[in-house]
This record gives C-alpha cells, sequence and structure tokens, in this order.
C-alpha cells in the first residue's frame, strides 16, 4: 500500500499498560465512523505495513485504545510510539452533499472573486491552528485559509474552488 493511496487517521500517542495495548490519537472530524476497524496501516521506514486490530476502542477527545494482534506486551508496542496511522482512501466515510476531504483539492484551480485566477492547489497544510492551501500563483507559493468567509464555493465536478481573499493577500506573497 501507498501512501498516495492512503489518508492519515492519525499517529500511535503511547503505550497503554502493559500488555500491548496503545492511545492512537485520530485526526478526523468524526471518529465514530473508524469505530468498527479490523487493521489498519503504520509507516515503517518510508513504507506502510499492516497491522492487524484485536480490538479498538474509542476514548473521549479524538483518541483510541487500540490492541494490535500477536503484540503483547509493552517491549514489542513501545516501538510503535509516534508511529502514523494510516487507512485506505476507500475506506473513508461518504459525504454529504457540499463536503469534501482535503486531499480532495489537489489540484484544483483556485479563483478569486476580484482577481479571477489565481492558480492549482499544490499541497494542504493541516496544521493545529489553521487549514491552509497552498497555492502556485506566479511561480510563488500563497497560503489560503481553509475558513468560512475566504473559500466560498468547492465546486468538485469542475475542480474549482471559488473564495474572496482578503484584501492584500496576494501581495504579501509577491514582494521581493
Amino acid at each position: 500500500m501507498n501512501k498516495d493511496q492512503c489518508f492519515q487517521l492519525g499517529y500511535v500517542a503511547k503505550v497503554h499498560g502493559l500488555r500491548g495495548e496503545v492511545n492512537i490519537v485520530l485526526d478526523v472530524d468524526y471518529p465514530e465512523d473508524y469505530e468498527d476497524l479490523k487493521h489498519v496501516f503504520l509507516a515503517k521506514n518510508s513504507r506502510l505495513v499492516p497491522y492487524f486490530l484485536e480490538h479498538f476502542v474509542l476514548q473521549p477527545g479524538n483518541k483510541a485504545l487500540a490492541k494490535f494482534e500477536e503484540l503483547d506486551s509493552i517491549d514489542q508496542v513501545e516501538k510503535l510510539v509516534g508511529s502514523e496511522v494510516y487507512l485506505p482512501v476507500s475506506e473513508l466515510a461518504p459525504l454529504e452533499e457540499g463536503q469534501y476531504y482535503f486531499h480532495e483539492l489537489i489540484g484544483f484551480e483556485v479563483f478569486d472573486e476580484a482577481k479571477g485566477l489565481i492558480g492549482p492547489i499544490q499541497i494542504i497544510y493541516d496544521l493545529d491552528t489553521q487549514n491552509l492551501l497552498g497555492v502556485t500563483h506566479q511561480g510563488k507559493e500563497v497560503l489560503i485559509p481553509i475558513q468560512d468567509g475566504i473559500i466560498s464555493k468547492v465546486d468538485k465536478a469542475a475542480k474549482k474552488v471559488y473564495c474572496q481573499l482578503p484584501e492584500g493577500l496576494l501581495e504579501i506573497y509577491l514582494e521581493d
């Protein structure tokens, strides 16, 4: 399984107890969509390795208590702490009309109501404080906040994102 066919579900935060359980921090909006997982992939040396689950119990605060098959001691799971946890994109929960996953926006064209075409989305920065679109405009990267009031519409069929950029945002990135 390749990372480009997957999405990051979260990461292994710490060991829980002595019998091989771990706490996983989930980086998803609706953890309940993933409570019946049977397996996950962990990033190990730039590869994704499958791990089968004995149990995966949701906890408060976007966390889960997980037990991997055949890993029954603290020593076996300590080396997993910090590992990113992935699932195939095919396991993403279906969305309602008008909703989208960030990874779907890569390659979409961004249009500003006043300035017209800004450029293609190259990357999504999923930060703790704010999510940003990384857009190429006149050979430079422009960061556009993903928030109401700036992003006005996403047209998945046309692969376009319409926005109302704050005054001066583009100019900040175009200065030398």
